[in-house]
């Protein structure tokens, strides 16, 4: 089965906690404070994998965290820093927040590979709060803590031209003739039951890489049949080839179709109707309709539609299709990457609002990724480090706004696990 999507959750590691620690040594009487800081938390990172083609992988994993940053120790030693972890994925995967769809990254060339999530800070050892006046700081900053998030991967392949049309009427057959692509061939409607990827050589004249699209059927864009699950692949491509059965060997209309596949197109994206088209006119070794196959031409040549008659099975007309491809590629844009969304790290909720404030069954409860980085970072059993909680809960301004907020004397304020009554 072929895996081009998959949901997974992925986070990076944590800052270690800053140390309290106090020099001791023979014959000093009172050292000075010697806590290290933490170390920085692993990265997480998307490489593409070459020798990867499908999200197969992703069946049997779905967390993926990187190492979290050590914590510091006595004598101003430092924690180690986590190890990044590097996740690998198919070229052509996009990454999207599962919640908000918000587009993080196009795995595609050149963008091999993206630091998706940051590692959080390690956090202050105690030397870094000494001061004149205190000389013995009984406290430390916890490290950061590393983003999590849940993403949707998207497999979108990376291919100049796509092959279309509806179910047999001979694409794998086409892509057999030009390519050393091996298709599964046969009759029966979605014979493909996954995209498959060639490569036509033309020698001096260049090479590119060529998608058998699975069919279509009408309805496919509203998720008929397979129609979401790969019309997300031809999403890539430059060029279309609108393989077309012009036999009437099964009594269709070949203009019908070319309108009904144009229309799945259109209704799923609208720039996928505009992509460049050049029809290839197939089976024309064994017309059966002869006005049917007449008519189409015409109607082609009223639309200003390139069409190239060919018989996939005996490579008629096959070569100079090729040719012209190529040389229609030559003057197309390179193959479409994605420009992500600014991706969502520490310097991005930084930016956010410190901490917020509701009130929860008469207890003001204070939330905030500041407000649990200085929890992390105060010891209330000591004095010192219980007035510099209160200052800072001050200097943010959280104070000022649980008065706004109507807080009266003896009100309880929650903060985490940290709960005391209010006093002014």
């Amino acid at each position: 089965m072929f895996y081009d999507q998959a949901g997974i959750t992925i986070k990076a590691g944590d800052g270690g906690a800053g140390a309290v620690s106090f020099h001791r040594e023979k014959y000093v009487a009172a050292g000075g404070p010697d806590g290290g800081d933490g170390g920085r938390g692993g990265d997480l990172i998307f490489e593409v994998d070459k020798s990867l083609s499908t999200l197969m992988h992703f069946r049997f994993k779905r967390k993926f965290a990187a190492e979290n940053g050590g914590d510091g120790k006595g004598g101003k030693a430092f924690g180690a820093d986590g190890d990044d972890l590097v996740v690998k994925v198919p070229a052509g995967t996009v990454v999207k927040d599962a919640k908000t769809g918000r587009l993080l990254a196009d795995l595609s060339p050149p963008n091999d590979r993206v630091i998706l999530l940051k590692g959080g800070k390690g956090g202050w050892g105690n030397t870094h709060f000494a001061t004149p006046t205190r000389q013995v700081p009984r406290f430390a900053k916890s490290g950061i803590k590393g983003e999590a998030l849940e993403v949707l991967l998207e497999l979108k392949l990376i291919a100049d031209v796509g092959l279309l049309g509806f179910p047999n009427v001979g694409k794998s057959t086409l892509l057999a003739a030009v390519t050393a692509a091996r298709p599964k061939i046969a009759n029966y409607p979605f014979t493909t039951l996954s995209p498959n990827l060639g490569v036509v050589d033309l020698g001096e004249s260049g090479s590119f890489v060529i998608a058998d699209i699975p069919g279509l059927i009408e309805g496919a864009s509203e998720g008929v049949g397979l129609g979401h699950d790969f019309l997300r692949h031809v999403d890539r491509t430059r060029l279309l080839i609108h393989v077309v059965d012009v036999s009437g060997i099964e009594g269709r209309n070949p203009i019908d179709d070319f309108d009904a596949i144009n229309t799945e197109l259109a209704k799923y994206h609208e720039a996928l109707a505009q992509r460049p088209q050049v029809v290839a006119a197939n089976k024309t070794d064994i017309i059966q309709d002869e006005a049917a196959y007449r008519a189409f031409h015409d109607e082609m040549a009223a639309r200003g539609i390139s069409v190239f008659d060919i018989s996939a099975v005996t490579r008629s007309g096959v070569d100079a299709l090729m040719k012209y491809v190529s040389g229609q590629l030559a003057a197309l844009p390179p193959v479409l990457v994605y420009e992500p969304e600014p991706v969502w790290h520490e310097a991005v909720w930084q930016e956010e609002a410190p901490f917020t404030i509701r009130n929860e069954n008469g207890v003001y409860v204070v939330e905030g990724k500041w407000v649990q980085n200085l929890i992390g970072s105060v010891n209330l059993d000591d004095s010192e480090s219980f007035g510099y909680f209160q200052r800072m809960l001050r200097k943010k301004g959280v104070i000022d706004a649980l008065e706004e907020k109507g807080i009266q004397e003896g009100d309880t304020v929650r903060l985490y696990e940290i709960e005391f009554d209010y006093i002014k």
